[in-house]
């Protein structure tokens, strides 16, 4: 007896090769980290990115620097253009993320008004986003100080520092607030995914 298969093509059909689609999920939405500088952002949102990486989610990162570089270039620190940098951002991030990828954004975006309206953008296209505030203080920040804004803006090199002399508007509701100085990066990103399981987005 010669055995079948179910999946033979019929006379005149081009057959196709398998594809791993089936393993990438394909809900997506936004996770804005928001955040003093040296708060802690960028690390939590790429120790998650490698996590949901792992297991079939479409992940983009977007980096602050690498859009004040490509696409907010000619943008200052001016309010004015501080809230065209985040809108622009959040354009990005909801277009990608209707579209099925976690974007996850680890920018200050120190003014609420600007994220109330990047906010209004995902809703609008019923667009999942969460806003996360890496709540951590200055005075850590400060100890950190991953690119030494701080150190520079001490010795009177710099001005306009979010948090120091120019204005940061904390949350007052976030989707979740972290308080990265009392847990580890990994502890900090597991509570996003949480977060993100329990929306129904992980």
């Amino acid at each position: 007896m010669t055995a079948t298969s179910t999946n033979s093509a019929a006379p005149g059909d081009i057959p196709h090769p398998p594809t791993n689609r089936e393993n990438h999920v394909t809900t997506g939405a936004t996770v804005w980290l928001t955040g003093l500088p040296s708060a802690g952002k960028t690390t939590i949102a790429y120790e998650l990115a490698g996590r949901l990486r792992e297991e079939g989610h479409l992940v983009e990162v977007l980096d602050g620097d690498e859009i004040r570089e490509f696409i907010s270039a000619g943008l200052g620190f001016s309010r004015e253009d501080r809230h065209a940098n985040v809108q622009r951002i959040g354009f990005l991030a909801e277009l990608l993320a209707r579209n099925g990828v976690k974007v996850l954004v680890p920018v200050i975006a120190p003014y609420a008004d600007s994220r109330a309206a990047v906010r209004k953008r995902h809703q609008e296209s019923a667009t999942g986003y969460l806003e996360v505030h890496v709540a951590t203080p200055v005075e850590v920040c400060s100890v950190r100080d991953v690119k030494g804004l701080y150190a520079k803006q001490a010795a009177g090199e710099l001005t306009g520092l979010t948090g120091v002399d120019d204005p940061y508007e904390a949350p007052e509701s976030p989707d979740l607030r972290i308080e990265s100085q009392d847990q580890t990066v990994q502890e900090s990103a597991a509570s996003v995914y949480a977060l993100l399981s329990e929306r129904g987005l992980a």
